[in-house]
């Protein structure tokens, strides 16, 4: 069984992983992105079209960054804006029964499933199968539409910081070349075969980046066929 371990090489944190997802925009700005699966560095299957926040990327909490200088921004609660970096993919939720096919962890979300985006909660950040009252703001996971029939959690602000991003899923689009609030997301053609493909036993994360941070990507994963 792989297990994930950190090196610290040259003041950069790299994180082994036999799955990455890669999402690359053009630029920090748009709200377009493709997505490449990569298993044990080498390519899987064809590109995947994403849409990722409706203004843009910013640099989130996670296992690395790569950010290239102060001048780029952090991202912050409501930016609507996705997170640049390296994630952990913590586990699948939906609306249906879990597929047999899956193999990562599986929550069937309903009606009293919430996660939290009130910074000052003590829940913030957190997916919970109750609704906090004292939660000023909160979204249902269980949704009118199909936005969340399938998703994957990204482990984006584990640590829970006040103010610095919440609720970051990897979900289905609400239309074709529709931004997000912060998320990526995809058709639930796409995201059902991604979801299909990942292994917890293989320790996947999400790298997510603009096109000018793929050099410092290169950097920590050299072997990963760009």
């Amino acid at each position: 069984m792989l297990k994930t371990f950190l090196i610290i090489i040259n003041l950069h944190i790299f994180v082994y992983a036999a799955q990455i997802v890669l999402v690359v925009a053009q630029n920090t700005d748009t709200s377009k992105a493709i997505l490449q699966r990569y298993e044990n560095n080498q390519k899987v299957g064809n590109p995947i079209d994403v849409n990722i926040g409706k203004n843009g990327l910013a640099h989130g909490l996670g296992i690395s960054s790569f950010k290239i200088n102060n001048k780029e921004s952090d991202k912050i609660e409501g930016d609507k804006k996705a997170p640049i970096g390296v994630f952990k993919l913590h586990y699948l939720f939906g609306y249906e029964k879990k597929d047999k096919n899956y193999n990562m962890n599986y929550i069937q979300v309903d009606e009293k499933y919430t996660c939290i985006d009130d910074a000052q909660s003590i829940y913030y950040n957190s997916v919970l199968n109750f609704v906090d009252k004292d939660a000023k703001s909160f979204e249902y996971m269980k949704r009118d539409d199909d936005q969340y029939k399938l998703g994957i959690v990204v482990g984006h602000n584990d640590i829970k910081k006040p103010n610095a991003g919440s609720c970051i899923f990897i979900h289905v689009q609400k239309a074709v070349d529709a931004p997000t609030a912060g998320c990526t997301s995809m058709s639930y053609e796409d995201l059902k075969e991604l979801v299909s493909w990942l292994d917890s036993k293989k320790d996947p994360i999400l790298i997510q980046v603009a096109k000018k941070h793929l050099n410092q990507v290169k950097k920590q994963y050299p072997n990963l066929e760009l």
